[in-house]
């Protein structure tokens, strides 16, 4: 067998579906089919019941689960280790939200870089789906999010709790305008903006991280919510101002992070989340 039809199996896991696991790989369904078909006849068992519902794992096909995923962490630790001077005695394989990648990662990098020299950082920027996948395939140690799913083997562990903000690239705004930009934060944010906001015609201007919002209002004007933490450098610059008496949000950041692993830095490292996030001037105070 080889590290596709793995990768392969994994996803079929992680989406639950023949079609979604194709979409997620960037492959045709008929490739995925194949790749199951060669791989069940290496094993000489079946590994997948397929029904209208999807696809699930047969008694074989949770037997060989964690083999997969040894497999393809093997893989990825090869290619990356491999390579890796000598001083180095282990690598850590983190990822996360871009809104998370402001200020607060960098931050914990730096932490890791200060108590633990000899460990190789691997650095990487993912939504949830596809940070997810990697944490079950075991190409990822640590994912940061704020809407996690759940799977058997992962721990998902409340972190922070941002608050979101309105912001706006004039100072006499009152609330969302004509050019108002809506980020799309998950549902839990959509669920508080109807609530306060529950006239509110759709936004003409609508996008999937907060890091593009702060880019067009700062291009063409406009509003939209942000962390605070995220906001902040920007309202003491003077280019951006917050919305006096607009509603706040609470928005939990999590991690998630494998329930058995046998990387040696992995507590150390979660350990090191912990204690930032529970400075007041990394996250805002929340």
């Amino acid at each position: 067998m080889d590290i596709e039809q793995s990768r392969t199996f994994l996803a079929i896991t992680a989406q639950g579906s023949f079609q979604e696991a194709a979409r997620q790989l960037h492959v045709t369904q008929s490739t995925v089919s194949a790749r199951m078909q060669r791989l069940e006849d290496e094993l000489g068992a079946r590994l997948f019941v397929r029904n209208r519902s999807g696809a699930s794992l047969t008694p074989a096909g949770r037997r060989f689960l964690q083999h997969a995923k040894r497999l393809v962490l093997t893989a990825e630790q090869a290619r990356h280790e491999v390579g890796l001077p000598g001083r180095y005695s282990a690598t850590i394989r983190i990822g996360g939200r871009i809104a998370l990648w402001e200020g607060f990662l960098p931050a914990w990098v730096g932490h890791m870089r200060r108590v633990a020299n000899d460990v190789a950082i691997r650095s990487e920027i993912g939504f949830e789906e596809d940070l997810m996948r990697q944490l079950i395939e075991g190409t990822l140690d640590i994912g940061l999010m704020y809407t996690p799913g759940h799977s058997p083997g992962l721990i998902v562990e409340h972190l922070f709790d941002e608050t979101l903000v309105l912001v706006s690239s004039r100072p006499d705004d009152s609330g969302p305008g004509n050019d108002y930009i809506y980020v799309e934060w998950g549902p839990g944010f959509y669920a508080q903006h109807v609530q306060s906001y529950p006239d509110l015609e759709r936004p003409p201007q609508v996008v999937n991280i907060g890091w593009l919002g702060i880019q067009l209002i700062l291009s063409n004007g406009g509003s939209c919510f942000l962390p605070a933490r995220m906001a902040e450098p920007f309202i003491a610059a003077g280019s951006l101002y917050r919305v006096q008496e607009s509603p706040e949000y609470s928005h939990p950041a999590y991690m998630v992070y494998p329930r058995d692993s046998d990387n040696p830095v992995l507590a150390q490292a979660l350990q090191g989340l912990r204690e930032l996030a529970a400075q007041p001037a990394v996250t805002g105070g929340r």
